[in-house]
């Protein structure tokens, strides 16, 4: 059991958690949720020891052996299954005592207890079972025997994870384990903690995953813990009974689910497939019955559609996709109409993002036609164009800057239904955090009024409430949508057809989410049917080209291998430098800590530590920007050259 009595936490001048209570039980699967910046991971931080509560108690079994998903990106030279199985502790002690006790030749009662533990804790099948977290996280089988240092920084993240759960541990801390991983590892993921036998305490904004995984909900919300017995949905259902009680709201919520009741006439006249149609009319009854939990929500934006639009939108016809002299995808065909809704799926690597590049003109073709619309305007969002927003300007004077003819009370009341209130919309968004700049970029896409949006994962870093706000704006949106999110809830929501990215093609998929699920089993089936093969179709590929068709094959790998060494070594670069900032941050933390500091007669030194705090986090926040866009282009084109040779 673990208990907060009157708990309060503050974090510098903020106070996070004022006389909080909570009681969770051994085995419980707890989602832990609240808006941006309330305290979550400072909780979590409680709960490791690495912070201690200003007031009040925090009551824990001391025998409790406790896990964690790690967030720091440090490269070694260690093997990644070495680093998997350096996270069962006892099974690493239990190794070393062994072998000390064989070498000094001990006895013969000692040995055989060091085995009867090896056994008791599985530890002769620890190496299959990290082989098994690497594959289920998406990792190559001979990715196991590579260096960390050899990752890229996600997945590097992917190995933190799977060593948080090679970890035989009584209580498990996740915090956004899903924001570096695909749709693909994500479903996985789910799966294995449905069986974790411990306690679990998991931040996600993935309503989805936290349906499909948690059985109650602690609701962090005006410095107080509320918890809650269920999945997310049932929280939803609890506060709309709550919150629909309040006649002050009845309103809002009407128009709420007006809006869905509006989608769900459109969709059901345009259906074209019984099951995915069926489906998500499910969905969107689920989302009318929820509707007035998110009635005091702060966020009510939409996304209008250009007057003009043309017919169709945009054409590729037998179309190569890719960087430099390597294809990640061949011959694509689309025909793009008006008012099409297409989700893109496909393993993390495949081309999505590559896909959405070539749409939005980012990338050229290699070969093929590509032709658009006379009045095509393009709505485009990735993690990348929140480094394209001024850090010294504000939401305020991005949008003056293009439409300098609008009033600053239409302004404002645009950015008002965004969440930028007040001081809010004249703040430098360099001040802002991850949540707030990808809000700015969905602002500034909203105010353009376009009729085509590609939107390439675009819930990162949003919490649930903002999550919720952008399904409603898409559904209304009555232009078309070409989205890639690993949020189930938002495809399902928002999208009327997929398309696989896969192999080397892009195809219309057949079914829906659920299908999905079932072809990638039966995908990691035949995969690793045939890694138990011998690697008979390579060798007689090899033998069917020429000594010289090799040596060009050789050359052309090594050219791109050495294409990739400075971006990798950017990368790199990035890496070191968040490391040493977030220590810089922490070291910082610690000295805002002290109570003493906010005594008058040290206000010169508070003032000091607080501007070079702000001072970090924008530096941190730039660093992790340029890492993710150099990290994205990077594990593309690692892809392609592997489908090379």
């Amino acid at each position: 059991m673990i208990q907060l009595q009157n708990l309060s936490i503050q974090r510098g001048v903020q106070l996070l958690l004022d006389e909080a209570n909570l009681t969770l039980h051994s085995g419980w699967k707890v989602g832990i949720i609240g808006s941006n910046g309330v305290g979550k991971s400072t909780l979590f931080q409680l709960l490791l020891g690495k912070l201690h509560a200003d007031a009040g108690d925090l009551l824990m079994p001391s025998h409790l052996t406790l896990s964690h998903m790690a967030q720091e990106v440090v490269g070694s030279d260690q093997s990644a299954i070495d680093y998997l199985l350096d996270g069962d502790l006892r099974l690493r002690e239990l190794q070393t005592e062994l072998q000390q006790a064989e070498s000094h030749h001990e006895s013969a009662q000692r040995i055989g207890e060091l085995h009867a533990e090896l056994e008791s804790i599985d530890g002769y099948r620890a190496e299959a079972r990290a082989h098994q977290l690497l594959s289920g996280l998406g990792f190559k089988p001979t990715d196991a025997n590579r260096s960390v240092a050899s990752f890229s920084g996600g997945w590097r993240i992917r190995l933190n994870l799977a060593r948080a759960l090679m970890c035989r541990s009584d209580l498990l801390l996740l915090d956004e384990p899903t924001n570096h991983l695909d749709l693909d590892a994500t479903l996985w993921l789910e799966q294995w903690l449905k069986s974790y036998p411990g306690t679990l305490l998991l931040i996600s904004h993935d309503r989805d995953f936290l349906d499909n995984v948690v059985s109650h909900i602690v609701h962090m919300s005006a410095k107080k813990l509320t918890l809650y017995k269920g999945n997310y949905t049932a929280f939803e259902r609890a506060l709309a009974e709550r919150l629909s009680q309040q006649q002050a709201a009845f309103e809002k919520q009407q128009e709420r689910i007006e809006q869905i009741e509006s989608f769900v006439r459109r969709f059901r006249a345009k259906a074209s497939k019984a099951k995915q149609a069926q489906s998500r009319l499910k969905e969107l009854e689920r989302m009318e019955q929820i509707a007035p939990a998110h009635i005091d929500s702060p966020f009510s934006f939409s996304f209008q559609c250009s007057d003009k639009i043309s017919s169709p939108l945009l054409t590729l016809y037998e179309a190569n996709l890719g960087y430099a002299a390597s294809t990640v995808l061949q011959k694509v065909s689309l025909s793009l109409t008006p008012g099409e809704r297409i989700g893109l799926l496909g393993p993390n690597g495949a081309g999505k993002s590559t896909f959405i590049k070539t749409l939005v003109g980012d990338l050229s073709l290699m070969s093929g036609e590509k032709s658009t619309g006379e009045h095509l305007k393009i709505g485009y969002f990735a993690q990348h164009q929140l480094e394209a927003l001024d850090l010294d300007a504000s939401p305020f004077l991005h949008l003056q800057r293009l439409s300098p003819q609008a009033t600053d009370q239409e302004i404002r009341n645009f950015l008002g239904s965004f969440g930028f209130v007040g001081d809010d919309a004249l703040t430098e968004i360099k001040r802002f955090s991850g949540g707030e700049k990808a809000r700015v970029a969905l602002s500034l896409i909203a105010w353009q009024k376009p009729n085509l949006l590609l939107m390439d994962e675009p819930t990162n870093h949003l919490d649930l409430e903002v999550c919720y706000a952008l399904t409603l704006a898409l559904q209304s949106f009555e232009g078309s949508l070409i989205l890639v999110s690993h949020d189930r809830h938002l495809l399902r929501n928002t999208v009327d057809r997929f398309l696989l990215v896969a192999d080397g093609q892009v195809s219309e998929f057949k079914g829906d989410l659920d299908d999905y699920q079932t072809w990638l089993t039966q995908r990691r089936r035949q995969d690793k049917s045939e890694e138990s093969k011998p690697d008979e179709t390579d060798a007689s590929s090899n033998r069917s080209l020429t000594a010289a068709e090799r040596k060009e094959l050789k050359r052309q790998q090594a050219e791109q291998r050495a294409a990739l060494r400075p971006l990798k070594q950017l990368i790199e670069h990035d890496e070191r430098k968040i490391a040493t900032l977030e220590l810089k941050l922490k070291e910082l933390e610690e000295k805002l800590s002290d109570t003493d500091l906010y005594s008058a007669s040290r206000k010169a030194e508070l003032t000091q530590h607080l501007e070079s705090q702000r001072q970090l986090q924008k530096e941190l926040s730039e660093t992790e920007e340029n890492w993710m866009e150099r990290l994205e282009e990077y594990e593309e084109k690692e892809a392609a050259l592997s489908q090379m040779g």
